[in-house]
């Protein structure tokens, strides 16, 4: 093929990386003291990269978050992990369930700290202890706009989350779904902070922005978690 198609991530100056991070979360009911201490030790056995949340808004429930840089894990070790450990007598949520992948948008000068080693240093960041989770899906009339206008509503959001994220309150995940999830979302967001209500303050303040308030179809459901595990190995 003389023009073969290039799905390489871009970056600044021409730079180009073909690898990316899928992230997946799940979420479980029906979980007790006991059975929370099996998944921890079944957890520690696991050779991937997890961590396991309590969910705030449900004493019974936990959000686990898996990342491979295949997909093809998410279908072997990880789906029979699942079906061979303390997590198959959990309830499963399947509402909160989100996939994406990381993705570079065009300016970045190290495309393998945007794509790989920068997220997973904040999953894994032990200061990072809560987050929240949530998709999202963008309208159509985005898509519509200039790119100037686009630059415009996407650089007022995101001079809101460099604000916090300057002020040591939040860091951001930020997956794109696209063709991905059950719901047609287009990006999964993870946002992470020491302290829980910096994370509620960053997510009230972007409701005002023409983003959210104009350019979104659908927003969440959100998972809110605080870091009950975590362990870093290889993706």
């Amino acid at each position: 093929m003389n023009n073969p198609l290039d799905l390489s991530e871009k970056g600044r100056g021409g730079k180009s990386f073909d690898r990316r991070l899928f992230v997946q979360f799940l979420a479980f009911g029906g979980i007790d003291q006991e059975s929370e201490s099996r998944l921890v030790r079944d957890l520690e056995r696991f050779p991937f990269p997890t961590v396991l949340y309590s969910d705030i808004n449900d004493y019974r429930g936990a959000g686990l978050l898996a990342m491979s840089e295949t997909p093809d894990f998410f279908v072997t070790e990880l789906r029979r992990f699942l079906c061979g450990s303390s997590f198959a007598e959990l309830v499963p949520k399947p509402e909160y369930t989100m996939f994406g992948r990381t993705y570079s948008i065009g300016y970045e000068n190290d495309l393998e700290e945007t794509l790989i080693s920068g997220p997973v240093q904040k999953i894994f960041n032990p200061e990072l202890k809560w987050a929240i989770w949530y998709p999202l899906r963008r309208a159509k009339t985005f898509e519509t706009l200039t790119s100037e206008e686009q630059r415009a509503v996407l650089a007022e959001h995101g001079k809101i989350g460099f604000q916090f994220g300057g002020a040591g309150y939040a860091k951001d995940i930020r997956l794109a779904s696209h063709g991905l999830d059950k719901n047609d979302n287009d990006f999964v967001i993870g946002i992470l902070g020491s302290k829980l209500y910096p994370l509620s303050a960053l997510v009230e303040r972007m409701r005002k922005t023409q983003q959210t308030s104009r350019y979104l179809e659908s927003l969440g459901p959100f998972f809110i978690g605080r870091k009950l595990f975590s362990t870093e190995k290889g993706t």
